[in-house]
């Protein structure tokens, strides 16, 4: 399934089942689906099973949202103090979609606590109160932690608990609410993050559980003894050792000025505490011409994302602010991002600082989620399933890589996993047939009745062919190079789409940093745009497109008609 298709099933009100490799593109499409609910004005709550990756999705933490806290089981007494809480029944009452990010950590009994404290609130007794419920995550990623032994000992209180356990498996796939909830299963095939293909193949088989020895050879090939190992590239670590620490020692060891950035906030100080929890970077930043740094935020318009690399090559004479380059050699002056937490639309706490950490070292937990260019790792001390999956996974190409070793763990996923993945990918596959048959506009129906049902605003687009139509002629990807804009539809059949990629493999794909990156180098050795398009698999309309937005050529109508012209021949089919 692609980001295109999810979109339009997400739009329909169906509870979704996001999913999909890392780097596929799931917080992407999730992120574009939160900006239709708010177009829309539909009430929604972004959540996530840890801090971290709440921090991440601007949300809060699953547990705070619905008030069961850290809570393993739900007596009478806390149900009814949850449900007595005004705060907490407008929160959940006002709600119309619910988002749970990181899905894969969340054990399947808080999943129950959820669906019960939505039913009991809502009074409805449809699952999760009858709110959309969207998961997303992978589960080949770090599973939950098994609390089986904690509630063994608290044996003496199940006789006031609220439900009786059933005795179901550690994952939220096995909790009765996820079944009852039946969410359609989106798996995105698309990968925006890998470039490799012997390394996808690698990551590919550990996921499948199809290693063999040539995988094994090719890991080999990466072995670095730690006095070899390149300096200024990031180490990861399976346990949580002092990587604080370490980056201080690295930082003391530079010569120069310490330039401090301290982290502002606003809101009450129970959600500031929690935010700066999970943001990855200090609430002091402290820096240093020469230091490793990565980003810890997204910023498409500056050209990077969490997890790029840079070295600390200067500061802004009037702001201040740090000046890094990044592995690909690009200067970026880094300027202070906002995390916040939001609820219902409503920004209920916020802070700002400078997304930068210290990067010589990282633990593997706080690198989920992250796209790096090279790193370190030292797999030999890994001791869950996924953790030295997640950790490869974290690297663009196998050149990026360097290990200092790996055991036998390291290389496996959860076995109960396996055998889960085949069904959700036959699941996905099956609701790609079923969406794809419906008629336009019936699905461009079912859109419009979600949001009216939700309470949320419809605003029927009539121009919206002509200015597809217009679009076409024109032939740019500009703004559809990421994939459909919120509010449109597509006038054909998504299975278009994968026509036109037959003779361009990239169209409609968003762009990656490296993708931008080699249209630059080519356009640079003199190459025609029409040259670039077809060794990027781009349209022509794309390329120059994205010439412009680079400011690299004017936008010049007598270019956009000879532009039209190639395009036009080389693909009359452009579905958007």
């Amino acid at each position: 399934m692609t980001q295109e298709q999810a979109l339009l099933i997400l739009k329909t009100g169906a509870n979704v089942f996001l999913t999909g490799e890392p780097g596929a593109g799931k917080t992407y499409t999730i992120n574009k689906y939160i900006a239709y609910l708010k177009e829309h004005h539909i009430d929604h709550s972004i959540t996530a099973s840890t801090g971290i990756a709440a921090t991440h999705v601007g949300g809060m933490t699953i547990h705070s949202w619905s008030g069961i806290g850290i809570k393993e089981f739900l007596s009478k007494y806390d149900l009814d103090k949850i449900s007595t809480s005004e705060y907490l029944t407008r929160r959940i009452v006002k709600t119309k979609v619910l988002i749970i990010d990181e899905i894969s950590m969340l054990h399947s009994n808080t999943l129950s606590m959820v669906d019960m404290v939505c039913r009991l609130i809502r009074q409805n007794d449809e699952p999760f109160g009858g709110l959309q419920v969207i998961f997303v995550g992978d589960f080949f990623q770090l599973p939950p932690i098994n609390k089986k032994s904690n509630r063994e000992e608290s044996k003496k209180e199940k006789e006031i608990q609220l439900f009786e356990e059933e005795e179901i498996g550690d994952f939220a796939y096995q909790s009765p609410a996820w079944l009852r909830a039946s969410p359609v299963i989106c798996y995105i095939h698309e990968q925006h993050r890998q470039d490799d293909e012997d390394f996808l193949d690698l990551l590919l088989s550990i996921r499948r559980g199809t290693l063999e020895g040539e995988h094994l050879d090719y890991l080999k090939s990466r072995f670095v003894k730690r006095e070899e190992f390149p300096s200024n590239v990031t180490k990861l670590f399976s346990h949580n050792l002092d990587v604080d620490r370490v980056n201080t020692d690295m930082l003391s060891k530079i010569e120069g000025v310490e330039k401090k950035f301290l982290m502002s906030s606003t809101g009450k100080d129970n959600i500031v505490a929690t935010l700066k929890k999970g943001c990855l970077s200090p609430e002091v930043l402290v820096l240093k011409k020469g230091a490793i740094v990565m980003c810890t935020k997204n910023n498409p318009k500056e050209r990077y994302v969490n997890g790029t690399l840079g070295e600390v090559i200067d500061f802004d004479s009037f702001s201040g602010n740090p000046i890094i380059r990044t592995i690909s050699g690009a200067h970026i002056t880094i300027t202070p991002l906002d995390w916040s937490i939001e609820d219902n639309g409503k920004i209920k706490a916020k802070i700002s600082q400078i997304p930068l950490r210290l990067a010589w070292a990282i633990t593997v937990h706080k690198s989920q989620g992250m796209s790096m260019d090279s790193a370190i790792m030292d797999l030999s001390s890994v001791f869950e399933y996924g953790q030295g999956y997640v950790a490869l996974s974290r690297v663009r190409r196998m050149s990026g890589l360097y290990l200092l070793g790996f055991n036998d763990m390291s290389l496996k996923v959860h076995p109960e996993i396996l055998e889960q993945d085949n069904d959700f990918r036959e699941a996905s596959e099956k609701a790609v047939e079923l969406f794809c048959n419906i008629p336009n506009d019936e699905m461009k129906k079912m859109h419009k009745n979600f949001v009216v049902a939700m309470g949320g605003k419809w605003t029927d687009k009539k121009t919206a062919k002509t200015n597809k139509n217009s679009d076409s002629k024109n032939n740019t990807e500009a703004d559809t190079s990421d994939y459909i804009e919120d509010g449109e539809y597509q006038e054909h059949s998504i299975s278009k789409l994968d026509k036109i990629r037959e003779k361009h493999t990239n169209a409609y794909k968003k762009w990656t940093i490296e993708e931008e990156e080699k249209v630059v180098s080519d356009f640079k050795k003199g190459k025609s745009i029409k040259e670039i398009a077809s060794i990027n698999g781009r349209q022509v309309g794309g390329i120059r497109a994205r010439l412009v937005k680079l400011g690299l050529i004017e936008d010049d109508k007598k270019y956009k008609k000879e532009d039209k012209k190639v395009s036009n021949k080389k693909d009359e089919e452009n579905p958007f």
